[in-house]
């Protein structure tokens, strides 16, 4: 490294990032309850959805650009270690999913932001990540599988 350069890091979402995501998430239209029952629309957009609520896809495109932003942020403000974009679009897509504050408070969190190993961080704490209200979700394996994936190839 060049003396004085800055380190580049991801702050974006990259397109492959954004491709797991919506593969996850799937797209509806029309709002509905989640699992956790949660109103929700759209790419997984949650804020002011409101039952019986229809969007177009370019509206739902859009919902997602503005939700990855906060998400983007967070996961810059969260995690302390320079990121590969790899790395740091599967934590968005986790954070998407379990919610910043999870992040924040998790071991993963911890262990990342301790200096350990950025890939058994990934892959010893994302698998802990997939239990709905009845245990474990197929669902959310598969997507934490893909996230690990992702992050440590």
């Amino acid at each position: 490294m060049i003396a004085g350069a800055q380190v580049s890091e991801p702050s974006r979402t990259s397109q492959q990032g954004i491709d797991l995501i919506k593969s996850f998430e799937g797209l509806e239209l029309k709002a509905y309850y989640c699992a956790s029952s949660i109103l929700t629309i759209g790419y997984g957009h949650t804020q002011n959805v409101f039952e019986g609520q229809l969007i177009t896809e370019s509206d739902a495109e859009e919902l997602l650009r503005k939700d990855l932003m906060w998400f983007e942020e967070q996961v810059s403000t969260i995690i302390l270690p320079v990121l590969t974009q790899p790395e740091f679009d599967a934590i968005v897509s986790f954070a998407f999913n379990v919610g910043s504050s999870a992040l924040a408070n998790s071991t993963f969190t911890r262990r990342i932001n301790n200096g350990e190993k950025k890939a058994l961080c990934f892959q010893q704490e994302f698998p802990k990540w997939v239990n709905g209200s009845n245990g474990p979700l197929l669902g959310l394996v598969r997507r934490r599988n893909a996230e690990i994936k992702m992050a440590t190839n």
